[in-house]
């Protein structure tokens, strides 16, 4: 989204100060916002908890609309959508589920209901999936882009499960086995969501690079994430990359080097999918700019 050029009084061309994209990034962010929280609302068995507060839909909803800042509330609709179910599922995972074979059986359900089948009566995570389910499947670019998001899906589901394995059983992953899970953290499934909504691919041959600039991103703001989240998650029981013996300075580093290596990534997609390239980059972007300051979770 570039300045407005408007006409002064004169005659002549003026161009706004770059506050007025900032102001027009969080107008499309506050109407996003309110579609969440009818969301959320609409779905008390998933929100209801009190980190779900009007700070997490509000910096969710911010985060979309600085990543992508030439599109409207529609178009950001699916990938606020999908990333606060996504919060909804993990807070079931995480802090309600008891046991890993819970976990596996949250999972199933999920998996059952991105496959075609029909939500469980009273299940307000299957009968939002379900909604977003066919939502998605309404959109052209469903033939190509559906079998990625439900496989997506299910590497978050697995990134997720083996999580709560390693919590249970008490195993400390490598630094180099945290990130091969970065699935966990659900932003490629999101994304993939996303894609679909607006359109963005439509030659079967352009998936793997995207996808794979996708994946290279998740494991950025993976450890983006955990570096700005470490209190919580101590205090939480969450894991976390500076709970597996690295040091701070050894995870920006990290962090620098899987930037540039997306980057590397993000670059060939600029010529054909700048829109993509764009909102990938920036998702990051911003991403290193919030994870400085703030969480997106309320307290508990």
């Amino acid at each position: 989204m570039s300045a407005p050029a408007l006409p002064s009084s004169s005659g002549a061309e003026r161009v706004w100060p770059a506050a007025v994209d900032a102001g027009a990034i969080c107008a499309v962010a506050g109407r996003s916002q309110r579609e969440m929280q009818e969301w959320m609302a609409g779905y008390p068995g998933l929100f209801a908890a009190r980190p779900f507060d009007a700070a997490l839909s509000s910096t969710l909803s911010l985060a979309m609309a600085f990543s992508g800042p030439w599109l409207d509330a529609a178009g950001l609709r699916m990938a606020n959508k999908v990333c606060l179910w996504a919060f909804g599922l993990d807070w079931l995972v995480d802090y309600v589920a008891s046991s890993a074979p819970e976990v596996a059986e949250i999972a199933g359900r999920c998996l059952a209901v991105a496959a075609g089948d029909p939500p469980l009566a009273g299940d307000d995570l299957t009968v939002f999936l379900g909604e977003i389910r066919d939502e998605l499947a309404a959109s052209p670019s469903f033939p190509l882009l559906g079998p990625v998001w439900r496989e997506e899906l299910e590497l978050m589901l697995e990134g997720m499960s083996r999580e709560r394995e390693w919590r249970d059983s008490g195993v400390t992953p490598s630094l180099e086995e945290y990130l091969g899970n970065a699935a966990n953290l659900g932003f490629s499934f999101a994304f993939a969501a996303h894609l679909i909504h607006v359109g963005g691919v439509t030659d079967a041959a352009d998936v793997e690079p995207v996808r794979r600039a996708s994946h290279a991103v998740q494991r950025v703001i993976r450890l983006l994430n955990d570096l700005g989240t470490y209190e919580r998650d101590l205090a939480w029981g969450d894991l976390n990359a500076l709970l597996l013996g690295v040091t701070r300075e050894e995870v920006d580093r990290q962090v620098a080097s899987l930037a540039a290596r997306s980057r590397s990534l993000i670059e060939p997609l600029r010529g054909s999918h700048p829109h993509i390239a764009g909102y990938l980059e920036r998702q990051m972007d911003f991403c290193a700019g919030f994870y400085r300051l703030a969480d997106y979770w309320g307290a508990l």
